[in-house]
Parts: structure tokens; C-alpha cells; sequence
């Protein structure tokens, strides 16, 4: 039988077509190991840094450590049910989460899932969590101010778009309350908020999620909260993971950022319990040797960019949290270093009822004066130096010895500038009303008023100036500085005042 080897091909040929069926590869591993928020897994010998893996669970994991004969995985969800034996799949992209403007007024966990119970996030946006900061040539001076609306940070300590303000102090001394101040008082300035919850409790979280809802502040905010119940490897990641979420403002839609992360201690505590349960050698304090690239690479990623690079900015307000006031400790030093500049909060300036309790000796911001509108720098350049010299003849007077007139008058001006930069909580004030409020005090038409009188004083007068003297505060907001004009008005209208307020 003679064989056509032509008829041969063309049936093969038909039989391949017919056969169209796709066959997946896919580079699998095995769990050799698992607990504690890791897993070992051999057998992903291409796998690259923070690389997402899938277990057989369905959970999602990162590659942290790449060794020679296996890889280190840490385990972003619940590590119960990850066993030894089971298989571990490779995805082949970094980690990203979710971004855009679906997200604003939603509470999600690092990896942008919701927690609110409002349902599925309509955002097919992602971008990656671990990403470059930008170099020199795209970024501006910081030059444009972001107030908090805090009578005490607004005047000594300014913080400009674009900056890296710590907040720094003991526990329970007011830091987070700083925090969602600066962000309720971004209602109508058209900055998006980030805040970042790390290892906080979790009724903690809700009440600041409550408080926003009140005061409609969640409606310009992303909340991420990797609260402590949540495993450490969630915690790790959870400030990157808001840090993408800002930055798809600042760079894809060139708006001004904010971004509060409450708070880094409890971020490299949960750094360090991966590192040491992947065997990375311990440094000082038991933390691995790159915990200081740990915060730098995150803090690093705030800018104001240049109008070339979008013109966009954001702001991080990162919060460490001390033990006994010790900012020499190793976390406090080294994100002090990173940051420009830090709001220390002093456990006996809260306790004596000095609230926000903002240390003005030790608090500094190394954008200086460049972030003070023209008004609030105008009325505000003895105000430190008024404070600074009032705590030093404080410790002085407590000696009992008699005191001549002048150091008299300056201990009776200090305690007046102390008590007006007092602030109840969740009432940020408008920078102009600021203004008019720290005009009278450092002016001396305080000087008379009885120290326990001057919160009643200074509530009456700013109402008084908009009831009577519009034009005033209209003119002080519109123009950002104080003309001849609005000087000789507004220390007529507070003399007016005064004799009004006496009378009473």
C-alpha cells in the first residue's frame, strides 16, 4: 500500500486545529512551614521581591525574603488557614491596591477591601504599593500653607503642602486628636485625607470614623484601618497601602494630599515581629538594621510637585508614639531625622489642662516662615518668643521671690497667650479668625481681661467684629495680610469691644 504523505499531514494539521484547548503553566510551590502571619515555600525560584503568591486557600501572600533554597512569605489575611503541604501559585505582579475617587468617604483595610458594610468599591484604578518617590527635579519649595486650623500650629508651627510634620508624644496625650482636626478643618480646601490606622483599637477606629460622619469631614476622606486585631504583615503594609491611594490624587488629578499615619511605632513593631520570625538578623532594640528605610522610603514619597510634574502635593502628618517622654529612643530619632520638623505633646502641659499640648520649646517646623500667610506672620513674631519667655520666668515666679513690674507684666501676658491657645477639641478655627484673636492678644488689649475670662473674651470679640465690622474679617481673609487700614479698624473695634465687654 503506497502511503500519500501529503493526505497524512493535512489530516494531522486537521486533528491540531480541532484541538484548541489551552493549557495554563503556572510556577508552583509548597508550603514547607506556616504560622504567625509567615510562611516558608519552596519551589518559586523566579519569584521576585513583593511579589504577590496565592495559596491553595485563596489567601494572598508577599514575598519578603528570597533565599537560596526557598523564600519567606508574609501572609496577608488569615494565616489559620494556610497548612503545610499546600501548594502556592505565583502572580506575577507587585502588590497594588485600588485607588480613586470611588474610594473617598469608605473605610477599607490595607488592601482595599471595604469594612464599612456600603458594599463593593466601584474602582477598576489600582497602583502599586511600594512605588519611587520623586526625584529633586520634580518637586517645588514647600511655600504654600496647610492650615490645621489649631490656633497653637498654625501661628509658631506651620506646616506647608508638601511637608513631613511629626507628631510626637506619650500615649493619651492628644496626638490623634491633632490629627482629625487638621483634617475636619480641610472641609472646604479641597485637599483629600488619608488616615491611616495602625494597630489602633478597633473602637477606637469607629469613634474617629463617627467623628468625621458628625462633622462631615468623611466626605473628602479614604479611612484604611489595619486595626490590632489584624496580623502584623496587614499592619506593615497599611501605611503604603494609603500613601498609593494619596498619591493617585497628587499625580493622576494633580490635587493637594494629606496623610496622617497613627501611628509608625506600632508600624515598626509589627515589621520587626516578620523580620525576627523570618530570621533577618536582629539590630538595635531587636529591630532589623533597615527599619530606618522602613519610614524614609514612605515619608520620602510626600512632595509638592512642580506644575511640569502635575502640581500636585501631599502632606504627611506621621504620629510616634513615646515611652516616658523619651524622644532619644531608637523610632522617635530616626523618624525625627526623616521628618521637617515635629509637634512634641507634653504630658504636663495635658494634665495642667493645656490643651492641644504643644511643647513650643521643642516643636519646630523647618519650613519656618515660608508656610505663614503674610497676616499670621505679621501678628505672630514675638508670640514664640512671648511663650519661650513666660515658661522660663514661670519656674522663676514658683520660687516665691518678689518680681518687678515689667517681668510682672510679661508673666501676666504669657499666661493670657497660654490661655488663649487653648482649643476644645474637633473646633478648628478659620486662619483669619486666628489672626484677629492672637492680634489682640499680643497687642496687650488682653492684658486687663482676667485670665479666666479670656475664652469667653475671645468667643464674644470674634462674633462682635462679624455682627458689627464685617468688612474687617472680610478683608483680612481676602487680602492674607494686614494693611494700615485693617490695623487702625480692627484696634478701634477691639477698644469698642472692650468697653462693651467690661460693662457686662
Amino acid at each position: 500500500m503506497k502511503i500519500n504523505a501529503e493526505e497524512i499531514t493535512s489530516v494531522i494539521k486537521r486533528e491540531i486545529e480541532r484541538f484548541q484547548t489551552q493549557i495554563a503553566v503556572d510556577e508552583v510551590g509548597t508550603v514547607l512551614e506556616a504560622g504567625d502571619g509567615i510562611a516558608r515555600v519552596y519551589g518559586l525560584q523566579n519569584c521576585m521581591a513583593n511579589e504577590m503568591v496565592e495559596f491553595e486557600s485563596g489567601v494572598m501572600g508577599l514575598a519578603f525574603n528570597l533565599e537560596e533554597d526557598s523564600i519567606g512569605v508574609v501572609i496577608l489575611g488569615d494565616f489559620l488557614l494556610i497548612k503545610e503541604g499546600q501548594t502556592v501559585k505565583r502572580t506575577r505582579r507587585v502588590l497594588e491596591v485600588p485607588v480613586g475617587e470611588a474610594m473617598i468617604g469608605r473605610v477599607v483595610d490595607p488592601l482595599g477591601n471595604p469594612l464599612d458594610g456600603k458594599g463593593p468599591i466601584a474602582t477598576k484604578s489600582t497602583r502599586k504599593v511600594e512605588s519611587q518617590a520623586p526625584g529633586i527635579a520634580a518637586r517645588e519649595p514647600v511655600n504654600v500653607p496647610l492650615q490645621t486650623g489649631i490656633k497653637a500650629i498654625d501661628s509658631m508651627i506651620p506646616i506647608g503642602r508638601g511637608q513631613r510634620e511629626l507628631i510626637i508624644g506619650d500615649r493619651g496625650t492628644g496626638k490623634t486628636a491633632i490629627a482629625v482636626d487638621s483634617i475636619i478643618n480641610q472641609k472646604d480646601s479641597g485637599v483629600i485625607c488619608v488616615y491611616v490606622s495602625i494597630g489602633q483599637k478597633a473602637s477606637t477606629v469607629a469613634g474617629v470614623v463617627e467623628k468625621l460622619k458628625e462633622t462631615g469631614a468623611l466626605g473628602h476622606t479614604i479611612v484604611v484601618a489595619a486595626s490590632a486585631e489584624k496580623p502584623a504583615p496587614l499592619q506593615y503594609v497599611a501605611p503604603y497601602a494609603g500613601c498609593a491611594m494619596a498619591e493617585y490624587f497628587m499625580y493622576e488629578k494633580g490635587k493637594d494630599t494629606l496623610c496622617i499615619y497613627d501611628d509608625l511605632s506600632k508600624q515598626a513593631t509589627a515589621y520587626r515581629q516578620l523580620a525576627l520570625l523570618l530570621r533577618r538578623p536582629p539590630g538595635r532594640e531587636a529591630y532589623p538594621g533597615d527599619v530606618f528605610y522602613l519610614h524614609s522610603r514612605l515619608l520620602e514619597r510626600s512632595a509638592r510637585l512642580s506644575k511640569e510634574a502635575g502640581g500636585g502635593s501631599l502632606t504627611a502628618l506621621p504620629i510616634i508614639e513615646t515611652q516616658g517622654g523619651d524622644v532619644s529612643a531608637y523610632i522617635p530619632t530616626n523618624v525625627i531625622s526623616i521628618t521637617d520638623g515635629q509637634i512634641y505633646l507634653q504630658p504636663d502641659l495635658f494634665f495642667a489642662g493645656v490643651r492641644p499640648a504643644v511643647n513650643v520649646g521643642i516643636s519646630v517646623s523647618r519650613v519656618g516662615g515660608n508656610a505663614h500667610i503674610k497676616s499670621m506672620k505679621q501678628v505672630a513674631k514675638s508670640l514664640r518668643l512671648d511663650l519661650a519667655q513666660y515658661r522660663e520666668l514661670e519656674a522663676f515666679a514658683q520660687l516665691g521671690t518678689e518680681l518687678d513690674k515689667a517681668t510682672q507684666s510679661q508673666l501676666d501676658r504669657g499666661a493670657r497667650l497660654v490661655e488663649l491657645l487653648k482649643q476644645p477639641q474637633y473646633v478648628p478655627m478659620p486662619v483669619h479668625n486666628q489672626v484677629m484673636s492672637i492680634f489682640a492678644a499680643v497687642n496687650g488689649f488682653l492684658d486687663d481681661i482676667p485670665v479666666r475670662q479670656i475664652s469667653r473674651f475671645e468667643k464674644e470679640y470674634i462674633e462682635y467684629l462679624y455682627g458689627h465690622y464685617p468688612e474687617i474679617p472680610k478683608a483680612i481673609a481676602a487680602e492674607k495680610a494686614f494693611s494700615d487700614d485693617s490695623d487702625k479698624k480692627l484696634r478701634a473695634a477691639i477698644v469698642e469691644f472692650k468697653g462693651l465687654f467690661k460693662k457686662e
